[in-house]
């Protein structure tokens, strides 16, 4: 077979396969993306201080001159800093250390004393 045949034939190959894929893709339709539960429920409710302390927040400098700001500052360090306010958080149990004298105890040695070097730096004469 001659070359210039056989790359016509790899070029004709080509364009189909590409035609064809190109037809799969153009017809396939698109899926509704799955919504998974995040298990977080909707808050309904308007939280006042939230707003309050937006409000203080857009005032700028004029944020802690403002008595309702103040308020409003008091009572957010009031709920986060509250005793109670959060629960405690748990850590897991640790287990017993052992008593039985069996299990052997890592040994605390002094590392020795060292005495510094000199540096070791060389002299004009050496580094010629």
């Amino acid at each position: 077979m001659d070359g210039k045949l056989l790359a016509r034939i790899g070029a004709v190959v080509f364009v189909a396969v590409a035609v064809t894929a190109t037809a799969i893709e153009m017809t396939r339709q698109e899926e509704a993306p799955e919504i998974w539960p995040s298990g977080r429920t909707v808050q309904a409710q308007v939280d006042p201080l939230r707003d309050a302390l937006i409000r203080c927040q857009a005032l700028g400098e004029e944020g802690p001159r403002d008595p309702d700001c103040r308020r409003a500052w008091a009572e957010n360090r009031h709920r986060f800093l509250a005793p109670g306010a959060r629960p405690a958080e748990h850590l897991p149990d640790m287990p017993p250390a052992p008593r039985d004298g069996l299990t052997p105890q890592p040994q605390r040695t002094n590392p020795p004393e060292t005495t510094p070097a000199a540096p070791n730096t060389p002299q004009l004469d050496e580094a010629r």
